[in-house]
């Protein structure tokens, strides 16, 4: 597996990831009637951000979407989401996701990472990003909507840098 820069040319497959997840209302915060193009706009970092794939040969099976958390005064502390193919979950995408994104963020002299909607219910993402060194610092009771738990809290995960 390799992770680099997002191109043009992967779209058509990261499209299929992100609109999956999304549609699905368990994980991420987004709205799920989102069309492609607005997906593409929420997903896609512009500089100094940076958005990658991990892909095996030609296949994408995870992407990985980085940058500053908060603008001016915030701008110390960087943040990231991910999101890994359902027939890629298991074998190590997302953690490799999560160390390059924490790679970034120190190689840019970032404070530290933060994750501001981490669904509680995502055992398998808040597990992983606890393995990186991530705390939960504050939930926000009931704030997602999940499909079938009803609503869940919302983690807002730190790692200082």
């Amino acid at each position: 597996m390799l992770i680099r820069e997002f191109v043009d040319r992967d779209w058509p497959e990261v499209w299929p990831i992100v609109r999956e997840i999304v549609r699905a209302q368990e994980t991420f915060p987004y709205d799920p009637g989102m069309t492609e193009a607005q997906s593409r706009g929420v997903w896609v970092e512009s500089p100094p951000g940076l958005t990658v794939v991990a892909v095996d040969g030609d296949r994408v099976l995870g992407t990985a979407k980085m940058g500053t958390n908060r603008p001016g005064p915030g701008a110390h502390v960087s943040t990231a989401s991910f999101m890994v193919a359902a027939d890629a979950r298991g074998r190590g995408v997302g953690t490799a996701l999560c160390r390059y994104a924490l790679d970034w963020a120190r190689e840019r002299g970032y404070a530290g990472m933060q994750f501001n909607a981490v669904v509680e219910s995502n055992s398998t993402a808040v597990e992983l990003y606890r393995r990186h060194g991530f705390e939960v610092v504050g939930t926000v009771p009931g704030a997602f909507a999940h499909p079938t738990l009803g609503r869940v809290g919302l983690h807002v995960m730190y790692h200082a840098l």
